[in-house]
């Protein structure tokens, strides 16, 4: 099957795919679009106008939800735990995770009120993920699973601001997702989502915002 991802590179969406994709040892081709700039043959095949895409075969299948989904059930091995109720949990944290991208992107955009209440959101939400969380090497144990590769994007994004900051939005109140971010961000298929120079991008991108986080940059 010949695979193709559509996206741009600061998307965290695409970034799970990419995880995945490499987890599980498919071949797939990467394709960058300007998403501020779309050409028009990205406006021709995708239905809501946004990424990630992926192309299997030349058929479109959109939603990053269900493309990671797709990667799962087109591999080998299954990511998922294996009994339903934890997987029916998973996919709740999941869907959960996406909801913290927002509180990201009021946190990068938003003025210094914004910023406060996005903050206050996203630790919240943090603190529900902190109780549910143990002291595995990975959500469900001592095996990477499709979650691991939903937060892994979030980590690190934390893990640049707090590099671009004075740890601004440190997670050392969050013992267990402080230890988990850090087994995280050491494996190799989440190392290797991240295209070089990509920090630095996403530097500029937070200056280019003009939101309060720009005042508190390095």
């Amino acid at each position: 099957m010949k695979l193709e991802l559509i996206s741009f590179k600061l998307c965290p969406f695409a970034q799970r795919a990419i995880i995945l994709l490499n987890k599980q040892k498919l071949d797939f081709e990467l394709n960058h679009i300007n998403p501020m700039n779309p050409p028009d043959w990205f406006k021709q095949i995708s239905p809501t106008g946004q990424v990630p895409l992926l192309k299997a075969d030349e058929r479109i299948i959109f939603e990053s939800s269900v493309i990671t989904e797709f990667i799962n059930d087109i591999s080998k091995t299954n990511l998922h735990p294996s009994n339903l109720i934890q997987k029916a949990e998973n996919r709740s944290w999941i869907q959960f995770s996406s909801t913290l991208f927002d509180d990201l992107f009021g946190v990068v955009t938003g003025d210094e009120e914004k910023f406060r209440i996005s903050k206050r959101s996203l630790f919240d939400k943090l603190a529900k993920i902190e109780v549910v969380k143990n002291n595995a090497k990975f959500f469900n144990g001592d095996s990477f699973s499709i979650i691991d590769a939903a937060f892994a994007p979030i980590f690190i994004r934390l893990s640049w601001i707090n590099e671009f900051t004075k740890n601004i939005l440190s997670l050392d109140d969050f013992k267990h997702l402080s230890a988990w971010s850090k087994e995280l961000l050491q494996v190799d298929v989440v190392k290797s989502s991240v295209v070089e120079g990509l920090d630095d991008a996403y530097y500029s991108n937070i200056e280019a915002r003009e939101g309060h986080l720009s005042t508190l940059l390095y």
